[in-house]
């Protein structure tokens, strides 16, 4: 098993139709640990820790989103170094 981790950068009608919370259950789902936070810029930022199959494929159903969504883009930066995430969270940005 590759441990890795990723920020993503996903936008499009992100805010405002659940997508932290889907994340969140789609994030447990694949056994994935960080966090999803909205952004001041409209967009929502992921970190996520664990398998690199497991995020490659995350990465996948993100791309799709909820129905109440609509994701136009997706950026990934990948890191190899885990930053010690030990579940998936919301974090507000305040």
């Amino acid at each position: 098993m590759t441990v890795a981790g990723a920020i993503i950068n996903v936008r499009g009608v992100v805010q405002g139709v659940g997508f932290r919370y889907w994340c969140l259950r789609k994030a447990k789902e694949y056994n994935i640990n960080g966090y999803v936070a909205n952004l001041y810029d409209g967009s929502v930022e992921i970190i996520a820790e664990g398998n690199k199959g497991l995020i490659e494929d995350f990465l996948g159903i993100l791309r799709i989103g909820p129905t109440q969504g609509k994701v136009t883009d997706i950026r990934t930066q990948w890191y190899d170094k885990p930053r010690g995430y030990i579940d998936f969270r919301i974090e507000q940005r305040d």
